[in-house]
């Protein structure tokens, strides 16, 4: 059952599969870390997911579902683009992994899409069959979204503007923006651009990088990290400003991560916090993977050689870098183990730790710095607000 123990260790199952229904994107943003990083596994891999492959998975699901009494799993369909299928595919994907659920689970669909082929008879559409869509956006104006153009250079903003418009009239649907920060564009004009779009949930998402791939320092000048520089914690902290003074509003996933964790709730996101990691991967060719960002290190980083039609996802439960990213504050390096932040901070991201030199992750966040004076402001912030209360 869900967290059963064996023994001394607690079983912690894994509850939300994502599955890779397209391995190929109509938009290349130049800061992508699948199609521009250092992994190119996408390449061999089918474009479109097979049919037997997603009924093999959907056994798997229903499997770990039943074995650890499960009552409700979600379920994210991802690219690449998974629009690139077009609607009918991803309804039957739903349909095959409901019927294949035991009695007293239920699943939670979830799409998260560049926004460029929406219209509102697929939003009606995916609507329907019970899907949740989120949109991929690095703020709310044509020149924040520079980065972000199709394979002939071209912008994908008036393309999403549309989508964003028809999400904004249907808020059972519209589940949030993901935003890659990028240092140097405005903080003030991406919080007031993507607030105006009034989605109900923005996470701002660190780039992916790490030690021996560092982040883009925003000046050009120097090693990373800078001593005395926090360039992203410094940008995270504006932008928390504004959000903590600015009244109602979207809920900024990390914001209210770092405010649950200094408040002793456990987090519920692998960018911060000490809870195990509940979600794995399911590519287009049916290999059992770990997450995505992990891509950003060194090619096959994760990959697991576990697939749906030999394996089960308890296999993938025991597999070493899983159990790497489950094993709390046991799982860090010396470093973070002895850090006064470790319970908020968790070491940050996973990937964000790699350092090919030692050919591992005991290593700090590469933002350790800058999510030290984010959490560091956070709390100070926090202290005041209740202190005049």
């Amino acid at each position: 059952m869900a967290g059963e123990k064996t023994g001394r260790t607690a079983v912690v199952p894994f509850r939300q599969f994502v599955l890779k229904v397209h391995s190929r994107c109509n938009l290349a943003c130049t800061y992508c870390y699948i199609y521009t990083g250092p992994d190119r596994s996408w390449r061999s891999r089918p474009p479109t997911v097979p049919a037997a492959t997603v009924r093999q998975t959907a056994l798997r699901i229903a499997e770990h579902a039943r074995t650890h009494r499960l009552r409700e799993v979600r379920i994210d369909l991802h690219g690449g683009e998974p629009l690139l299928t077009g609607p009918g595919p991803l309804l039957e994907q739903a349909a095959a992994i409901r019927a294949a659920l035991p009695g007293g689970c239920t699943a939670e669909f979830g799409l998260q899409t560049n926004g460029t082929l929406l219209t509102r008879e697929r939003i009606d559409t995916l609507a329907a069959a019970g899907f949740r869509l989120g949109l991929s956006l690095d703020g709310g104006t044509p020149g924040l979204n520079r980065r972000r153009t199709d394979h002939a250079g071209r912008p994908s903003w008036p393309a999403v503007s549309r989508a964003v418009r028809l999400l904004r009239d249907r808020p059972e649907v519209f589940a949030g923006i993901l935003c890659t920060i990028d240092i140097t564009a405005d903080p003030a004009e991406v919080h007031d651009s993507l607030r105006a779009l009034d989605p109900p949930m923005v996470d701002f998402l660190l780039p992916h990088a790490n030690w021996s791939s560092p982040p883009p320092a925003g000046t050009g000048r120097g090693p990373w990290p800078a001593a005395g520089r926090t360039p992203y914690g410094d940008w995270l902290c504006t932008v928390f400003d504004l959000w903590w003074d600015g009244g109602p509003g979207p809920r900024v996933r990390v914001f209210t991560e770092i405010l649950g964790l200094l408040l002793g709730r456990p987090s519920s996101s692998e960018a911060v916090g000490l809870s195990p990691v509940v979600a794995l991967v399911v590519d287009t060719d049916g290999a059992i993977e770990q997450v995505d960002s992990l891509k950003s290190a060194y090619e096959g980083a994760a990959a697991t050689g576990l697939d749906v039609f030999h394996h089960t996802f308890d296999e993938a439960l025991a597999h070493p870098g899983m159990a790497a990213r489950r094993s709390g504050r046991d799982g860090l390096g010396a470093q973070c183990r002895g850090c006064a932040l470790v319970e908020v901070c968790g070491g940050g991201n996973y990937a964000h730790r790699y350092r090919a030199d030692t050919g591992g992750f005991a290593h700090p966040s590469v933002y350790c710095a800058d999510l030290e004076r984010l959490i560091r402001h956070i709390a100070a912030r926090l202290d005041a607000t209740i202190a005049l209360n």
